[in-house]
């Protein structure tokens, strides 16, 4: 039985969500259809575009995403303090770039004066539309709706694109969080489209790995912001270098030849992390496999539970054992 997104997400036991959004029955998101020999590479670029735009606009970052042929994977952090202290007006111009708003909003952006019961609804209504701007559900809604109506447009069809919902994956703590961005990153590799990460195209790593090398990080995307320490400024907790590190090496052992890796070159970050090359090696190849709900250590998901009134601790077998 599917699990309403309200209590999926709990912003008080993480800010960071692996979703999955996939394709109904034979619809091309992007690749190539073997049987008519028509090509839908050109929609890769409407996803990673779309995903861009709304992320300007909500207060919920990309971390790590790859645009697959059937399926997109997404990792977003939602940045709620960001959200809180935005103004009234900030709120309502985000809100606006979106949609047309009511007739109260139209007015006190054009500057109009309003009395006091009217000014008041829109205080309650700019509150409404702050917590939908860092809400993921309208960040997938706009994202989907978007996409399926260019899609059926040029496929001339109606009809469902998309399955009816995305995934949602509460990610806890470090080790769950740094499994799955590499899952994401590599989905391209592991799928036998791309030979190594940085000629992964529409992937979160390749946009990481081109800024890097002129020493910079993308503007897009979360930024990482180093290891763990006191008044960290809001990003990925890891150095990028390490990060990069790890997946350029996993990416390269994705092999029928080779599995994981060679215990005594294991990359820092894994070494941090606690996280063992064989575990490395089944988290980076199968994560999804193996889990269906919130991702964590112990003491993360029994707090997760907790919070979501949650009496059983999906995923807990796989957690201690591949991630303890």
């Amino acid at each position: 039985m599917t699990i309403a997104r309200s209590r999926q997400v709990c912003l008080a036991a993480t800010p960071y969500y692996h979703c999955i959004s996939r394709c109904v029955r034979r619809a091309f998101l992007c690749g190539k259809d073997v049987v008519t020999g028509k090509s839908y590479e050109h929609r890769r670029q409407w996803v990673e575009k779309k995903l861009f735009q709304l992320s300007d606009v909500f207060a919920i970052d990309v971390c790590a995403y790859a645009i697959m042929s059937n399926h997109v994977h997404l990792v977003l952090f939602i940045d709620e303090e960001t959200a809180n202290n935005w103004s009234m007006d900030e709120v309502l111009k985000r809100w606006h770039q979106l949609f047309n708003g009511t007739l109260l909003t139209q007015k006190y952006l054009r500057g109009e004066t309003l009395l006091e019961p009217m000014l008041y609804i829109v205080k309650q209504t700019a509150e409404q539309y702050r917590k939908r701007l860092m809400d993921i559900s309208w960040l997938m809604r706009l994202l989907n709706e978007s996409i399926a109506r260019q899609a059926n447009r040029e496929d001339n069809c109606k009809g469902r694109f998309w399955e009816g919902r995305f995934s949602s994956q509460a990610l806890l703590d470090e080790k769950a969080l740094a499994a799955c961005m590499a899952y994401v990153d590599l989905n391209p590799i592991r799928a036998n489209i791309a030979k190594t990460p940085e000629t992964s195209n529409y992937t979160s790593i390749k946009l990481r790995i081109k800024a890097a090398i002129k020493g910079k990080q993308p503007e897009k995307l979360q930024p990482f912001v180093g290891n763990p320490r006191k008044d960290m400024p809001t990003g990925l907790p890891f150095a990028l270098t390490d990060y990069i590190e790890l997946v350029e090496k996993t990416g390269r052992c994705i092999r029928e030849d080779k599995k994981g890796f060679i215990t005594q070159h294991q990359p820092k970050l894994l070494t941090r992390l606690n996280i063992s090359a064989d575990n490395w090696a089944i988290l980076s190849q199968q994560f999804s496999r193996y889990f269906r709900g919130a991702v964590g250590d112990v003491d993360s998901l029994t707090e997760y539970c907790h919070h979501q009134q949650r009496i059983r601790r999906t995923n807990l077998a796989n957690c201690e054992k591949l991630l303890a």
